[in-house]
């Protein structure tokens, strides 16, 4: 699969989108549900969204619905735009995420703070109008006419989380679940500043696992059938992980030398390349260290 590549998933109503993040194939996806009421789940960036409209426009699809899953802008920053560019669209969020998508410029802030020089991929999001959005909370349901949503909340991640349970056995895991890396098929963390939580984070995995779906769809990145397992293992690499950075900050004292040695040391680069391999090491770093101090 190849930035701008649409592809349905088996023979659902569903479809994902690779839109080319970070200049980088098979890390972020985005989500079209071709229902009565189409709706899209996460907007990408923003930088790429060229990718997503063409789709749509390929589909005949006309969005009545655009679903971030959350408010960071990997997830979010495009809702502007595609605001504009379907106007009769309804913006649909979690309650939290919604002023931070009205302006977003603490968001804006938050973000050049966590990612770095990473943000040289992002493009300043449009501010989203406050009669077209809409917040939702834990178990609000969204009628799409030929299927339901079902937003859970998820704030290991970020505060202002939802996963997306349809009717039909699909559950879009925001970053609830991970990293999904396709062609490894396996799970990696993320784990961002400022609000990660590890024991929340733990708490959101066994909730998708009392879903039980048929299907879960990652942010990052696309479908993989459901097995409880890989969610098992997921816990697992989440408390050893935080773990691994505890014991670096020990023995190194410094958290720029600890952020430097994980940075240096990390598989992310075998699998996203040099640059944002090792910039996804610092981010989680950082996360993982803002965790321990509050825990602290």
């Amino acid at each position: 699969m190849a930035p701008g590549d649409c592809i349905q998933i088996d023979d659902r109503l569903i479809y994902y989108v690779d839109t080319g993040m970070y200049d980088v194939a098979a890390y972020g996806s985005v989500y079209i549900i071709d229902a009565d009421r189409p709706a899209l789940v996460d907007t990408g960036l923003g930088t790429n969204r060229q990718h997503i409209t063409d789709a749509l426009d390929e589909l005949g699809v006309d969005l009545e619905y655009i679903i971030p899953t959350h408010a960071h802008l990997d997830h979010a920053g495009g809702a502007g735009f595609l605001v504009d560019r379907f106007p009769e669209a309804e913006v649909l969020t979690h309650e939290r995420a919604v002023r931070h998508l009205v302006d977003p410029e603490r968001l804006v802030e938050g973000t050049k703070a966590a990612v770095g020089e990473m943000w040289d991929y992002y493009t300043e999001p449009k501010p989203i109008p406050e009669d077209r959005i809409r917040g939702l909370a834990d178990g609000d349901s969204v009628d799409l006419g030929s299927l339901h949503l079902t937003a859970h909340e998820a704030p290991g991640h970020a505060p202002h989380q939802h996963v997306l349970e349809t009717d039909t056995g699909v559950v879009f895991t925001a970053d609830a679940a991970g990293l999904y890396v396709p062609d490894r098929d396996e799970i990696r963390v993320t784990s961002p500043p400022p609000q990660f939580d590890v024991h929340q984070c733990l708490d959101d995995v066994s909730m998708l696992q009392s879903l039980d779906p048929e299907l879960l769809c990652f942010a990052h990145f696309g479908p993989r059938s459901y097995d409880e397992r890989l969610l098992d293992g997921y816990k697992r690499s989440l408390v050893e992980w935080v773990e691994a950075v505890r014991q670096r900050r020990d023995e190194l004292g410094e958290d720029a030398a600890v952020i430097q040695h994980f940075a240096t040391h990390t598989e992310f680069t075998e699998i996203w390349g040099d640059e944002k391999g090792r910039e996804e090491a610092k981010l989680n770093t950082r996360g993982a260290l803002a965790f321990l101090d509050h825990a602290e």
